[in-house]
């Protein structure tokens, strides 16, 4: 017992996982090897099984086995090899031809039971008859049934040995059998390929799920990453040219738009590592100290910062409010980034002399109006079609809101953006 116990303790892994392998999962397992096997080299298979008949009808014939069932052992030996032959070599076509070796087998198995030879190899026709029941429709037991019954008959009525029920009822209890267990075995693999069918167009659906919930992802990246980069370039952008205006004649207001220069552009590297350092994957952010940073997005209390900064880049915005802000998270950002937007474009677009006017109007439920305009040259920006204006009526679809942005109405010159986001509904 000490070294049995010792030698199951120096067993690998793998070997002891092998021993406590269940039976049933071991036969699967061949099974399924034995049947990968087969469908890659059908051909192959189909002549063992087929020789091994063979070879077993002519051990039959050979060692005369035969005549301890046979009605007539005086038959002649080219008559018995021939039968032995004709029943069992048309299995080569059993699967992918069922139906025509079951009628090739037929002669031979009238003549062996006209003849009183009564070989046991004839009894191969069960196996034609699993294959019929497994790859053809049902009805085509009939005939196959009535088929073998009669030739069967034949040998009970011109070789009488039993009556006739001792011989014909056991020959279709064994079609029965034949036909129920290939029955069986076609409808558990229709079962399988239902599964794996279903399994497959899950995948799919799930992978066509994962792209559309990237696409998605991808536009709300590039979304934010345009209102993030645009904005604080935008204000890099009017800072230096106020800056170079300056340098010729007040060196100090230079200076300030220097100084204001690297602020924003350090305040818009931060946000763009922190929103890039987000997307990376490898970070656990409670296990891993060098977890990127996170950081909530803008709100509202942030527009003053967010004005400020247009103002210092040498806009001149005017705002106007009305209500108390009792917006939820979403919206506030929502609100923030039009607002934020709408000023850029007027930074890039509107002119040296343009001034903006913000109006801001809060209502009950969580409805909220902002209306920003300005006094720049009006026009679509630069006569094409950027990020900025869908990615403002995507953020308005969100809540069912109405987005308007296009030029003033004369006489007032400019541009105009106009959002509206109603009442929440109700959950």
């Amino acid at each position: 017992m000490d070294l049995v116990a010792e030698e199951q303790a120096t067993q690998s892994p793998l070997a002891q996982d092998r021993a406590a392998e269940p039976l049933t999962e071991y036969v699967q397992r061949v099974s399924r090897r034995v049947r990968a096997f087969d469908r890659r080299h059908p051909l192959l298979w189909d002549l063992h099984l087929t020789g091994f008949w063979v070879t077993a009808a002519l051990i039959d014939y050979l060692g005369g086995g035969w005549r301890n069932v046979t009605r007539n052992p005086d038959l002649p030996g080219w008559l018995l090899l021939t039968l032995s032959l004709g029943l069992s070599l048309p299995l080569l076509q059993r699967r992918a031809h069922p139906r025509a070796a079951l009628l090739t087998m037929a002669p031979f198995a009238l003549v062996n039971a006209w003849t009183g030879a009564a070989l046991q190899v004839a009894m191969l026709q069960m196996l034609v008859v699993f294959h019929l029941a497994l790859r053809r429709p049902p009805r085509t037991l009939w005939w196959a049934t009535a088929l073998i019954l009669t030739i069967d008959t034949v040998t009970t009525l011109h070789h009488p040995r039993e009556s006739p029920d001792q011989r014909i009822v056991p020959m279709l209890m064994s079609i029965i059998v034949a036909a129920a267990i290939g029955i069986t075995v076609r409808t558990r693999r229709n079962y399988t390929e239902a599964l794996e069918d279903r399994a497959r167009r899950l995948e799919i659906e799930r992978d066509q799920q994962a792209r559309l919930a990237a696409a998605a992802e991808r536009a709300r990246i590039a979304r934010e990453m345009h209102d993030i980069i645009g904005h604080n370039l935008s204000v890099i952008t009017g800072l230096a040219d106020g800056g170079r205006y300056a340098a010729t004649k007040t060196p100090e207001r230079a200076a300030e738009a220097l100084n204001a220069i690297s602020t924003t552009s350090r305040q818009a590297l931060t946000e763009l590592r922190r929103l890039l350092d987000v997307l990376r994957d490898e970070h656990d952010n409670n296990k891993d100290p060098a977890a990127p940073e996170l950081a909530p997005q803008p709100s509202l209390t942030d527009l003053d910062h967010l004005i400020a900064g247009v103002r210092s880049a040498g806009l001149p915005v005017h705002t106007t409010v009305h209500g108390t802000p009792t917006l939820p998270p979403g919206r506030q950002l929502t609100v923030y980034r039009v607002i934020q937007e709408a000023l850029t474009n007027t930074l890039k677009h509107a002119g040296p002399e343009a001034t903006s006017h913000i109006r801001l109007s809060y209502e009950d439920q969580g409805a909220v109006t902002v209306t920003v305009t300005d006094t720049g040259q009006g026009g679509a920006p630069n006569g094409t079609t950027g990020r900025g204006l869908p990615g403002m009526r995507e953020r308005t679809a969100l809540y069912d809101g109405t987005l308007e942005a296009g030029p003033r109405q004369p006489p007032d010159r400019g541009w105009r953006v106009h959002l509206h986001l109603p009442e929440e509904s109700p959950q």
